[in-house]
């Protein structure tokens, strides 16, 4: 990682997958609850973006963060605010679509079965 943070605002599905697993970073999932109960990570962290300004404090501030939604857009304006705050923050590029994709694991609750679409 070249240090105790990554040097881009950036991550690939697959190195976000790497340094996760490696439990180098913490991942935050800032969906809503409903797309979490349909496929999410083992790794996240879920606070919603509808509820990160009141739950802040739950953040890490010595982990590298790397934040992940459904697509990357969310995940990229929650990733800029943090970065803003001086969180060390990175985007998980194509979300959790990209995450599936890669074959990083997921785990499926009572939403509908299938691929992350």
């Amino acid at each position: 990682m070249g240090g105790p943070y990554l040097s881009e605002d950036e991550v690939s599905a697959a190195r976000a997958h790497e340094i996760v697993a490696a439990g180098e970073a913490w991942l935050l999932d800032v969906r809503e609850a409903y797309e979490w109960e349909e496929v999410r990570s083992p790794e996240a962290h879920l606070i919603p973006l509808s509820q990160l300004q009141d739950r802040h404090d739950e953040l890490p501030e010595d982990r590298q963060i790397l934040v992940i939604c459904h697509s990357g857009a969310r995940s990229r304006m929650v990733t800029d605010a943090l970065v803003r705050a001086d969180f060390p923050a990175a985007n998980v590029a194509g979300g959790m679509i990209a995450w599936e994709s890669v074959g990083a694991p997921i785990e499926r609750g009572a939403g509908p079965a299938g691929a992350v679409s």
